[in-house]
């Protein structure tokens, strides 16, 4: 059963909550509508929280989707989310509870996405490409090997699936079977396309990232980190692409001919404490950040590279300064308008956060805009 801690941090306490459940969070996700956040847990339940209803934890709905949850996603429809999991089965959620089954088959399903046009599932060496209602299978493209990232670009007009050396980039609606590769030896375990469309990058197996320039296909090697990359955001208007991996958020440019030859900027270091999960404020040049004591901030980065100090905002104190004991952030999601943040923790918690101008106890020194940083 799950349980509330007893004394949360301060500033989450005044404008959110959190609860803890049986088993570590791998996901979390946003409707497209705004209204809703759901997070799904590694047994496969599903933790749905109505925005309006954040500061309610009692309130919370807990639906059991999957024996073994592995990947949430948004749904294609307005209030809705598509998750797969262990059991073979890719199911759609509803934010009232309701779910239904739009796959089953007997391998796992490891990635979900979509577009309001489309859904997309990975199972094994194979994306399913559906309608968006999941009732027509419109496609099933193959790959040379198990897929571990899958991305729609901002128009939903191509698809792209990272796999063992390399990246497959589809065309939704073309009659031709044929993908374009993008080809980098080694493994590939995480995917981000950029919200212009400019580029596709991905995070591989030894501690670096590896990217590619669409327009001609140029290759970009972005390497340094003291760990492997689990998490990756591009800011909204894509400038910046913030990652985890190192004690701090890297951050490398891509604007002004970056990111070769630049070097990227460093946010919110803290000592001997490494950054376990970043996410881009929808809108703002806003990044939440958390670390693998549970600390979540968020910090600006509209200043950035000149601005040696960007503003910080606690969030939650982690286990190193007397907070709460719950796990590295393993998950971060925005609303759709950036209002609310959720976040979920390893060791099984769920938060949420209200971020809006008119929510109460807001830090008296707040400035103007959706976000008190």
């Amino acid at each position: 059963m799950p349980d509330t801690p007893s004394a949360p941090p301060s500033l989450l306490q005044h404008r959110g909550a959190e609860r803890r459940y049986d088993s570590p969070v791998v996901a979390t996700a946003a409707s497209r509508d705004g209204q809703s956040l759901c997070a799904l847990t590694a047994d496969g339940e599903a933790v749905l929280v109505s925005c309006e209803k954040l500061r309610q934890s009692e309130e919370w709905q807990v639906v059991e989707l999957h024996e073994g949850g592995i990947c949430l996603a948004t749904d294609s429809q307005p209030g809705s989310f598509l998750s797969g999991g262990e059991d073979g089965r890719v199911m759609r959620l509803q934010a009232d509870g309701r779910s239904e089954e739009l796959h089953k088959g007997r391998s796992w399903v490891d990635c979900v996405a979509s577009t309001p046009d489309n859904i997309a599932f990975s199972v094994k060496k194979d994306v399913h490409l559906c309608n968006a209602a999941g009732n027509e299978t419109l496609k099933v493209l193959p790959h040379p090997s198990a897929l571990s990232g899958l991305a729609f670009d901002a128009k939903g007009r191509r698809l792209a699936a990272s796999h063992y050396n390399g990246v497959s980039l589809w065309f939704v609606k073309s009659r031709d079977a044929r993908p374009r590769l993008l080809e980098w030896k080694g493994s590939h375990i995480g995917l981000i396309i950029h919200p212009r469309d400019e580029a596709i990058v991905t995070s591989m197996q030894e501690n670096e990232l590896h990217g590619w320039r669409l327009p001609d296909g140029h290759n970009m090697r972005m390497s340094g980190y003291p760990r492997q990359v689990r998490s990756m955001s591009f800011t909204p208007r894509g400038r910046w692409l913030a990652t985890s991996g190192a004690d701090s958020a890297i951050l490398w440019p891509f604007f002004g001919g970056g990111p070769m030859g630049k070097p990227p900027a460093e946010l919110a270091r803290l000592p001997g404490l490494f950054v376990t999960c970043v996410a881009a404020h929808p809108r703002e040049e806003i990044l939440a950040i958390g670390y693998e004591d549970g600390t979540l901030v968020l910090a600006e980065t509209a200043g950035l590279p000149d601005d040696d100090t960007p503003r910080l905002l606690p969030l939650c104190q982690g286990a190193r300064s007397g907070g709460v004991a719950r796990g590295a952030i393993s998950s971060l999601a925005f609303s759709a308008g950036g209002e609310t943040l959720m976040f979920g923790t390893e060791e099984g918690y769920v938060g949420m956060l209200d971020l809006s101008t008119g929510a109460q106890a807001a830090p008296a020194d707040s400035p103007s805009g959706s976000v008190p940083v």
